[in-house]
């Protein structure tokens, strides 16, 4: 595969390896010394899950827009961008939406009335075991898909950068990416994680504007003049609606799945969602927002540029040839324009944001694990030992980190942004339908909410497995195989109506009756965020 790079970026990718690898471990050295730093005040429950709350609006921001920017958002919009034009730039537009759905239906809400999970929301006014535990294994479910993108991200972004296009060589960078990420949540927790997001966040945004700009410069700042290269270069088709979900009425209804999977997944994602357990208050939790919309709205312009960029500068068929795929996107641009110093500087940039996004995931779903299930479900809320609980958070994330690393391997070369849009179908099918009936219905149950959680759950996992994402195509994850009956590659048409449905028919078939008192005390600590402060201080 590595034939396929022009001369000089084979050249260039060999002789300087080792300057890439310099960089990416200059970053791990300063990282690894601030969640060392952080570490030595992470002591209790609070510390570890929501960073003792002690971060202010504008870093949590900042952090929210480093755990929400992926690889999804660099490597893999980037890539879809250079190869399908304006079809790939619909993953910005997509992404950048579901976060104002997010924060206007559910984020402030959230934070007022939780404590640190998901499952505090869902289970305030429903019985308390059986819905934790739905919602705890529906996060894991949910941060599993997402930390394969990261992971497949990572195996793509190494085998460009040291040449590595042995499966084997690609595997074992994945498993040290997997350990590092289990370094930083075990010893540094939330408040360590939180430090390496805002790092990442601003190496980023900051890695994207240099690009953003030298590319226009090169084009006299004139955005018509790149757009028209890079039609020149790819076809006039990158510049019309169409070229990867026009061709079919298959691949139509493929698209609306799609919008619809990531306008709605954002706000079913726990991961995101934790962020707003770590200030200190609502105002603080309302200042982070206004900070992050900015900072991802910025970036995702920035996506634009990058993308046809690519697709001008290097070439389409250079970018699906290269080891990693249409991941390669950004790196590719970054040694066209810069040379070898700006391609390391961006596969460090790349490397941060995948070991960030994938630490906040691992904390979240060990966080979901020992809080939700272990202290309330098997402990009934009794843990003796307040330590015992965060320690129970660790080995899952221990445990959580070895299963993804296994995840990634077997995606690795898949697209991540693709891949991001599976755990957003997940999210939106899974976990939002039961958010919003059981914050805004007051009719709404225990068996509604089991039956949306698990009923979503299962149908996206199962459209999932038996789409062509998975087998039955070429680009699949195993292309081997063909199981694939349904043929949509994502669900979430057919999974978030099904999931809203399933919680309708739960609550009202169910004979449990509505705790009125409990929904009242929710709905004014929801919208005020009265006495949300003294149960969170516990």
């Amino acid at each position: 595969m590595i034939a396929a790079l022009s001369p000089l970026a084979q050249n260039e990718t060999a002789q300087n390896s080792w300057l890439n690898i310099g960089i990416f471990g200059l970053f791990v050295l300063v990282t690894m010394v601030v969640v060392f730093r952080a570490s030595r005040n992470t002591k209790t429950a609070a510390d570890y899950y929501a960073g003792g709350r002690a971060f202010t609006g504008p870093q949590n921001g900042v952090a929210i827009a480093g755990d929400y920017l992926s690889a999804a958002s660099f490597l893999g919009i980037a890539g879809a961008i250079a190869v399908y034009g304006y079809d790939g730039f619909l993953y910005s537009i997509g992404f950048l939406v579901a976060w104002l759905v997010a924060l206007l239906l559910v984020a402030e809400l959230l934070r007022n009335t939780g404590k640190y999970t998901m499952g505090d929301v869902l289970s305030f006014r429903m019985k308390e075991r059986p819905v934790r535990t739905a919602a705890s294994l529906s996060t894991l479910a949910v941060s599993f898909f997402y930390l394969l993108a990261q992971m497949a991200g990572a195996g793509g972004l190494v085998a460009l950068l040291l040449g590595i296009t042995s499966k084997s060589g690609q595997a074992l960078v994945i498993a040290v990416v997997g350990a590092l990420m289990i370094v930083y949540v075990l010893v540094g927790g939330m408040k360590g994680t939180t430090w390496v997001q805002i790092i990442k966040a601003a190496l980023l945004i900051a890695g994207a504007l240099v690009m953003t700009v030298w590319v226009l410069a090169m084009y006299g700042f004139n955005l018509s003049g790149l757009l028209g290269h890079a039609a020149e270069v790819a076809g006039p088709s990158v510049l019309d609606p169409g070229a990867q979900y026009g061709k079919t009425e298959t691949s139509k209804l493929d698209f609306v799945s799609l919008g619809i999977a990531l306008v709605l997944g954002t706000a079913g994602l726990p991961h995101v969602l934790m962020r707003f357990y770590t200030v200190p208050t609502a105002k603080e939790a309302r200042r982070s927002v206004v900070w992050a919309i900015w900072l991802i709205g910025l970036f995702y312009l920035f996506t634009l540029v990058l993308g046809y960029g690519a697709g001008a500068l290097v070439g389409p068929e250079t970018i699906k040839d290269a080891p990693g795929g249409v991941n390669s996107a950004a790196p590719l641009l970054a040694l066209e324009i810069g040379g070898p110093l700006l391609l390391g500087f961006i596969a460090a940039v790349a490397f941060a944001t995948i070991l960030a996004v994938v630490a906040g995931l691992t904390i979240t779903a060990s966080a979901s694990f020992a809080h939700d299930i272990y202290a309330n479900v098997l402990k009934k809320g009794k843990v003796d030992d307040k330590n015992q609980e965060v320690k129970v958070a660790r080995i899952t994330a221990v445990v959580i980190g070895i299963v993804s690393i296994l995840g990634g391997i077997a995606a690795n070369g898949q697209n991540v942004a693709f891949l991001v849009a599976l755990a957003f179908a997940v999210a939106a099918s899974a976990n939002l339908p039961t958010l919003l009936y059981s914050l805004f219905w007051k009719r709404f149950n225990t068996t509604g909410a089991l039956w949306s959680i698990y009923g979503g759950l299962a149908v996206t996992i199962l459209l999932i497995v038996f789409s062509p994402a998975v087998t039955g195509s070429s680009d699949a994850m195993f292309p081997s195989l063909d199981i694939a009956w349904f043929p949509l590659k994502n669900p979430g048409l057919i999974s978030i109506p099904v999931s809203f449905l399933l919680g309708y028919l739960g609550t009202v078939l169910g004979k449990e009756k509505t705790n009125e008192a409990k929904y009242a005390e929710m709905e004014v600590r929801s919208l005020t965020g009265a006495g949300a402060e003294k149960a969170i201080s516990h």
